[in-house]
């Protein structure tokens, strides 16, 4: 069997799984390609740190070897001829959390606003950008799941995402402020006459490309000031993700806090994720919720000084 044979099979199990697995497919069939050319039939340690270090800097390096390595593991459990690089060999590839920025209204705003004002004039696009920016800031969305949305998806009960992360459908409830904007863009949007079948669409009347939406963010958080100059750190599309989910439990344990640990949980599914522990990712410890710790604290303490 060929070195992309067993990469097939690998992708597969995982796609099974419930895995996506876009990026790591990407990655294992460039190494098969690299084994394969150097005439290896099955996984060569040294084979494998060349072709890791063969990428553009160290951080990719190592996260080549990683996935590669966790290939290997899985390919010699069934044939012992199949060699495991040694592990960090290449330094660690442990995901570190960026820091994010929770935009104020203001500045959603001020992305919106100056979403509004992109070519081409006259067009939907401007107005694709707007709602993009405004429903994922009052939703949460991954960018993937915004893009992929059908304008059948839009039913009286809210969003229906389907098939995203780990292949789970939902549905996304909608405040009555995001669902007459996106009424709003509907009614542009039948006039531009756009064939297709996906809810947001350029002027060109085709689907978006979630990479493109990364882009643009970057592009309209310099316009406005947000963002400097190429390599400048700044906010990133995904703080619209982390926004979302520190506003909603401000604002439970300013008006519920009694009901904090069942807000985790609905909130949990809102995003789509498998468990409450992914929630945790995208919270921030912000003044209000500092405040309700520190009063939750004081309670605690004075009645243990009491009893």
């Amino acid at each position: 069997m060929t070195l992309q044979a067993h990469v097939d099979r690998y992708v597969a199990l995982k796609r099974h799984l419930g895995y996506r697995f876009v990026n790591n497919e990407r990655i294992l069939r460039s190494w098969a390609a690299w084994a394969t050319s150097r005439g290896d039939a099955s996984v060569v340690a040294d084979t494998m740190l060349g072709w890791a270090c063969d990428a553009s800097s160290s951080a990719a390096a190592a996260k080549r070897l990683s996935v590669g390595r966790r290939f290997a593991v899985w390919l010699q459990a069934e044939d012992p001829r199949h060699e495991v690089p040694p592990k960090n060999v290449l330094g660690p590839t442990a995901l570190r959390r960026p820091t994010p920025h929770l935009l104020t209204d203001a500045q959603i705003s001020a992305l919106m606003a100056a979403a509004l004002l992109l070519p081409p004039k006259g067009s939907i696009t401007p107005h694709t950008w707007h709602s993009i920016i405004g429903l994922m800031a009052t939703t949460g969305l991954r960018r993937c799941e915004v893009c992929a949305l059908h304008l059948t998806d839009i039913t009286a009960d809210g969003l229906v995402v389907r098939e995203t992360k780990f292949q789970k459908s939902r549905l996304v409830p909608l405040h009555g402020s995001t669902v007459d904007a996106l009424d709003r863009y509907l009614t542009r949007r039948r006039r531009c006459g756009a064939a297709s079948e996906h809810l947001f669409v350029l002027s060109t009347g085709r689907a978006i490309n979630p990479d493109i939406v990364t882009g643009m963010f970057v592009k309209l958080a310099r316009q406005v000031g947000l963002r400097g100059g190429p390599g400048a750190p700044g906010p990133r599309l995904h703080d619209l993700r982390h926004r979302f989910a520190v506003r909603s439990l401000e604002h439970t344990v300013a008006t519920d806090r009694d009901s904090a640990s069942r807000h985790m949980l609905a909130l949990a599914t809102y995003l789509g994720h498998n468990s409450v522990s992914s929630t945790y990712w995208y919270l921030e410890a912000t003044p209000v919720l500092l405040r309700h710790i520190a009063r939750q604290a004081e309670h605690a303490h004075a009645w243990r000084a009491s009893s």
